[in-house]
């Protein structure tokens, strides 16, 4: 078998059987196949796309090329939750005690943010003493214990989709649905949970800027995750506007609390509700009605925020913080963005001010790059909101006096006020099952 009669073939739009894609993974991770000819592959698949069974097969064999997560040792039906990311989506931090309270098990591991988007590690090691790296003993009991933990990515996770990817980044592959999906769900298969929801977000601050391309991706991922044995439920939930009014570490983690002690913001509110209600049903906690009963009882008797204080306890957080939000490292600069106008906020793009909060210092730049967990912005009027001349637009955060009058550019430019108040977006746009899409 030669790599050169296997992009001859894609290249003709034929389809790959089983074998020739172990080969061709299997050859490039052991570097039998060289960065060219995975880059002309790419660019194939790119041009001619991957059926149903070829896209499975790829992120099969991607997920088996490291370390695969057995979590047998974890009593009960473990659920993992991905989102395809956001600007001040943190509802990881919700949900997953939510869950837990209701007894579900979440053994998740996350990642960092790079770039406009945030990420839960980097949030969570803004609580004091959090540790994101535990044994896989310590892991294990956490779960057992308390029904969650968080952690960052250890081992040796589907390292093909990491040489893969890196790949992608420079040869302009990176917009090609098959190779999304393969790179989220070989992650998600190796990290071993029984059932999986992914929350896939459209619209400005997301990767998919379409409707119709945010399923078409939540489709092709259920079909690979029901395919490889995994019950998998996609929704489709709103990121034109940023979710809740923060954006920054500490500052998310915060509003996160403020969800779980029943008086967070409408919007991050329902979508982690609509989260967890979906979560709970692939454990088979009850009907998705059902299920969201559940959730609302653990907000409003306080066992999701308790459950959430037990983890990070356990983890060596300081879970005091949660509780008395003064005792957060505090950005010694901050700003508030006036607004010029009489009107209504009639367009926030999101993905500007997630790199609004870069600027201040909430995210990184580069992978190298050190993050100000005190850095961020709140946001006081969103996407629909009367704002009067004088009235704050947002307020700004951060450990870098020079940063403030960039951020301020980039935060008005990121939003455009208007004479008429338009129309209410959905937050949750569709529910994808196997064969079945429900629009809302």
């Amino acid at each position: 078998m030669r790599m050169y009669d296997l992009i001859e073939k894609k290249k003709r739009n034929e389809v790959l059987t089983d074998e020739e894609i172990k080969f061709m993974i299997s050859g490039y991770v052991n570097g039998e196949i060289p960065d060219y000819q995975m880059s002309s592959m790419l660019m194939a698949i790119w041009f001619n796309g991957m059926n149903d069974h070829e896209t499975t097969e790829l992120t099969k064999v991607m997920a088996n090329s490291g370390d695969m997560i057995d979590l047998s040792a974890i009593e009960g039906k473990k659920v993992d939750k991905h989102s395809t990311g956001g600007v001040g989506d943190k509802t990881t931090l919700i949900v997953a005690p939510i869950v837990a309270a209701c007894g579900g098990k979440v053994a998740k591991m996350s990642g960092r943010g790079l770039g406009h988007t945030g990420g839960t590690i980097d949030k969570l090691e803004s609580i004091p003493g959090y540790r994101i790296a535990l044994t896989r003993e310590e892991f294990f009991n956490t779960v057992n214990k308390y029904g969650l933990s968080l952690i960052g990515q250890t081992g040796n996770i589907a390292p093909a989709d990491k040489k893969i990817y890196a790949l992608r980044d420079v040869t302009a592959t990176v917009d090609c649905i098959p190779l999304i999906a393969s790179s989220i769900m070989s992650k998600k298969l190796a990290a071993g949970s029984d059932c999986i929801l992914l929350d896939v977000k459209t619209g400005s601050g997301a990767f998919m800027k379409t409707l119709d391309d945010s399923i078409k991706l939540a489709e092709t991922m259920v079909a690979i995750g029901e395919g490889a044995g995994r019950r998998t439920v996609a929704l489709i939930t709103d990121m034109d506007t940023p979710l809740g009014f923060a954006i920054g570490n500490s500052l998310e983690v915060i509003e996160s609390m403020d969800v779980l002690k029943g008086h967070g913001p409408k919007d991050l509110t329902e979508v982690s509700l609509q989260l967890a209600a979906n979560m709970l049903y692939l454990c088979e906690k009850g009907s998705l009605e059902e299920c969201k009963k559940l959730a609302e009882k653990s907000i409003a008797d306080g066992s999701a925020f308790e459950t959430f204080c037990k983890m990070v306890k356990a983890q060596g957080g300081d879970d005091s913080v949660l509780r008395d939000y003064d005792k957060f490292a505090k950005a010694p600069y901050q700003r508030e963005i006036l607004s010029d106008r009489n009107g209504f906020i009639t367009k926030m793009d999101a993905e500007s001010i997630g790199v609004t909060s870069v600027i201040l210092g909430a995210g990184r730049e580069t992978k190298e790059s050190d993050i100000d967990f005190s850095a961020g912005l709140v946001i006081h009027k969103k996407y629909g909101d009367e704002i009067k001349t004088g009235e704050s637009l947002a307020t700004l955060y951060t450990s870098k006096e020079n940063s403030l009058d960039e951020a301020e550019r980039r935060y008005r430019l990121a939003i455009k006020i208007g004479n008429d108040q338009p129309k209410s977006e959905p937050l949750i746009y569709a529910r994808v099952e196997l064969d079945k899409i429900e629009k809302f």
